[in-house]
């Protein structure tokens, strides 16, 4: 199996037509540009949330070429620390265009059952996932991409029945 890098990954937001959609299983993340910042958030420090400014551009851009991009967060209540910090976050991700909700995961509907080894994937324009890889540290190892179409319906079923049930965020109070 080939994993693109982060960067790789994030070019194909250059490439998608209409949307772009996110499924966040994990209560713990580890990425080297956010490391600093986290570390900070933990001591009480302010943040001037530079390391996030690739991102804010390529979502500004994106999003106001009039395309979507969405995410649905399951989150284990009460949060682990990371998600504390990342739904202190949100807000930014919401003021650059982005959709985000949020679903507890004791709401999941009974039985459900996650593709892909339960690992978080992107999903562009309804056929082609970018599926994340972590170490055990959730450190990110890189992103498989899977076309196959039984998959990609697989995981529109699944989109399409979280989106529907997930807390939109500025509903959602943890």
């Amino acid at each position: 199996m080939g994993l693109i890098t982060p960067a790789q990954r994030d070019e194909l937001f250059n490439q998608f037509e209409r949307d772009a959609f996110h499924l966040e299983l994990r209560d713990n993340y580890g990425s080297p540009i956010e490391d600093t910042p986290y570390a900070r958030w933990k001591r009480g420090e302010p943040d001037d949330y530079s390391w996030l400014n690739d991102w804010t551009a390529l979502m500004k851009r994106v999003t106001g070429q009039g395309k979507t991009v969405r995410r649905v967060r399951v989150v284990t209540e009460p949060h682990s620390q990371y998600v504390t910090w990342e739904h202190s976050l949100t807000h930014l991700n919401i003021e650059i265009g982005e959709d985000i909700r949020w679903l507890p995961r004791h709401q999941l509907p009974e039985g459900i059952t996650f593709p892909l080894n339960g690992d978080d994937w992107w999903l562009y324009d309804d056929r082609l996932l970018a599926v994340g890889h972590f170490d055990s540290e959730g450190r990110v190892l890189g992103s498989e991409i899977v076309e196959d179409p039984d998959t990609v319906a697989e995981c529109i079923r699944l989109r399409d029945l979280l989106w529907g049930i997930s807390i939109p965020h500025a509903e959602y109070k943890p």
